[in-house]
């Protein structure tokens, strides 16, 4: 029966109800402050009803359009010249879409895991990088991470902004850094287009066409299963039964945080009696220190703090706390973590101090952690604790605290084989393909210059699968927006000490190197910027300037040297051996004598071979081997080597054999 609400009464009639009209709508990619690629094409789309005209007005072009049966429509604008001038971007149907402030310019889309997502204000010198951030020619939209992978996404979250202070600060940093090289050279606007997530593999940012174009893809597909077999309905289905069942069991499993007495005590506070506390280490477990259990424990610390740092605002490290914590500095919190909040629990902490609260002589830095299951304390190493000002100047916090227990729980004893497993398909951030249909695939086909890349820690332990894993995302990529070979440049792995084999991040490295054979690639080597101990390397501005010596050499054609040395032969010259390279010209070393180069003979047993530059080649050599048949640079997980081209660009590092083959047993 149909009704009808007239002056407050419902009466029943005979007359069917004018049917809802469904507004048209943009993608999330499209907004006011967003830049348009210059020179190419321009695909406009989204949704409406079913048969509904569509009219989109970009500039001086007007296109019409009618939605499909599934009210999806799409239009394709011609291209336009860069311009520092607003554009009118107007988008009617049965209602119309305005957006204020498009540009014309240069667009890259930037991803990869937590060195890509890596903010800025997080980097080198990152409170002045933040403070100077304020540039009106270059955009930022950001893929919004959720806390878990949405099952069947049709758009993604996020908004453009214009580069400031605010917009930047959480923004990539390599991204930005590339981005305001391109906007200062180029003085044409520049958009980034960022996704990213830390800790995830090349697989899970492929499609699953992708995937299926190779073997290592297929081998993938069917370790995690594949969805084609559901149907979306299904599959969200499944997934809410399986995280409503999560939930439960998690609920159940852990112990849950009640009223902060150590505050109401004032734990908190400066001066208080050191009665009743004890001495400890950080970073570190607590269980380490004989204290068994779990629940809220309290840790203080007094830094003294410079004279030249009172009234600034400073930055506070404290690496990665188990599980959940409140942070407190002189008395007044500055930083609470929790379940709750889910784009800092689980990542290493790092909070501002106001300026207000740094003031002569001590400043005391005190942090309740809740454990509410296995390992309580701080679980980074020593270079995540930290007090850090404008400058970049840096206060270790590593060493002696203070600790006092506030209530100590009984150890969780957890049955994990009882713990709900995820139904086939189920996207989690490192399912194959989950990221790549989740936070990639809405973007496409939006116009742009080029991708940046910046992944391969995931993978590392995985680096013969990795060859071809990575060539099928670059070809994947490339093939779902439809624009030919479009540029791919990313970042060779840092130096850095992995707990596994020496040999692995050596080794995912020729990996990423192998990729140079496709093309329009390029690759921004960091073997000299890494810190050995710590998987992020905060030097982010010369990763990022180094990816647009990329672009402006390849892409605009700028008088750049747009890469350090990279292999191309190696020839045995009676007792030595002659190494050439591309992107060889002023070869020296960045300091001393050249280091890094080894040498063996049939034996494969390789050592320190010396090595002396003669024009564009190396020659290498060393007493213990008569009869030399390879040599190999830089090939360990943080080696120490010095070559560099006239540029001060690094040599990547490379190897002339084979011996033995990485292992394809290890995928």
């Amino acid at each position: 029966m149909r009704i009808s609400a007239v002056l407050g009464c419902v009466v029943s009639i005979g007359l069917a109800a004018p049917a809802v009209k469904a507004d048209v709508s943009l993608p999330a990619v499209f907004g006011s402050h967003m830049v348009l690629q210059q020179g190419r094409a321009l695909p406009v789309w989204g949704t409406a009803d079913p048969g509904e005209q569509v009219t989109v007005e970009v500039g001086p072009a007007k296109q019409h359009a009618t939605a499909d049966k599934r009210g999806q429509w799409r239009v394709l604008l011609p291209s336009m010249n860069a311009s520092f001038d607003t554009i009118r971007f107007v988008v009617r149907g049965h209602n119309e879409i305005t957006l204020e402030d498009v540009l014309v310019g240069e667009v890259w889309l930037a991803s990869g895991q937590s060195n890509m997502e890596w903010p800025l204000s997080r980097s080198d010198n990152g409170a002045e990088e933040v403070a100077n951030a304020a540039l009106p020619g270059l955009r930022l939209f950001r893929v919004v991470r959720t806390e878990k992978v949405p099952v069947a996404p049709k758009d993604v979250e996020g908004a453009w902004a214009v580069s400031s202070p605010e917009s930047a600060a959480d923004f990539s940093a390599v991204a930005y850094f590339f981005g305001r090289r391109l906007l200062n050279t180029l003085n044409v606007p520049v958009g980034l287009v960022g996704t990213w997530w830390g800790g995830t593999p090349v697989e899970a940012w492929t499609s699953e066409r992708g995937l299926k174009s190779n073997a290592e893809g297929q081998r993938m597909l069917m370790g995690f299963g594949t969805k084609t077999a559901e149907t979306r309905e299904e599959r969200l289905a499944a997934a809410a039964q399986y995280e409503a069942a999560l939930q439960q069991w998690d609920d159940a499993n852990r112990h849950h945080d009640g009223i902060n007495e150590g505050e109401a005590a004032g734990y908190a506070n400066p001066g208080i009696p050191e009665a009743g506390w004890t001495k400890t280490m950080a970073p570190g477990h607590w269980e380490d220190s004989g204290l068994d259990g779990d629940g809220a424990v309290w840790f203080r610390k007094d830094v003294a703090v410079p004279a030249t740092w009172v009234g600034q605002e400073l930055h506070l490290g404290l690496g990665l706390l188990n599980d959940c914590d409140t942070i407190y500095v002189n008395g007044t919190k500055v930083g609470q973590s929790c379940r709750d909040t889910p784009t800092t629990h689980g990542r290493p902490r790092n909070v501002v101090v106001p300026a207000s609260l740094v003031k002569p002589g001590r400043l005391l830095v005190a942090v309740r952690i809740f454990d509410e299951r296995g390992r309580g304390g701080f679980s980074s190493d020593a270079t995540g604790l930290y007090l850090q000002n404008a400058s970049g100047e840096k206060l270790s916090l590593a060493g002696r605290w203070n600790m006092r227990v506030e209530k100590l729980l009984p150890s969780m004893e957890i049955d994990y084989s009882v713990r709900p497993k995820p139904p086939v398909g189920y996207p989690h951030p490192s399912a194959p393909h989950a990221l790549w249909d989740a936070m990639v695939a809405p973007l496409v086909p939006y116009a742009l210059r080029g991708f940046l890349w910046y992944q391969g820690e995931a993978n590392a332990h995985r680096a013969y699968q990795y060859r071809s894993l990575f060539a099928a995302m670059i070809k994947d990529w490339r093939k779902a927006w439809r624009q030919g070979n479009t540029p791919f440049y990313y970042v060779q792995l840092a130096n850095f000490v992995d707990r596994g084999p020496k040999e692995e991040w050596a080794e995912l490295r020729e990996a990423q190197t192998m990729a140079l054979s496709l093309p329009n690639t390029g690759m921004a080597v960091a073997i000299d910027v890494g810190n050995p101990n710590d998987i992020h390397p905060i030097n982010k501005l010369v990763v990022g300037e180094r990816l647009a010596r990329l672009a402006l050499a390849n892409d605009y054609g700028k008088p750049v040297v747009s890469s350090g040395p990279l292999f191309k032969a190696a020839k045995v010259q009676g007792h030595s051996i002659r190494v050439s390279f591309a992107f060889a010209e002023g070869l020296r070393s960045s300091g001393g004598e050249l280091s890094g180069f080894t040498i063996a003979g049939a034996d494969q047993k390789f050592v320190p071979a010396t090595a002396v530059i003669d024009g564009d080649t190396v020659v290498v050599q060393s007493d213990e081997v008569a009869k030399p048949v390879a040599v190999r640079y830089g090939w360990e997980g943080a080696p120490v080597c010095n070559l560099q081209n006239g540029e001060g660009l690094p040599a990547s590092p490379f190897r002339s054999d084979r011996w033995p083959e990485i292992t394809k047993a290890n995928h």
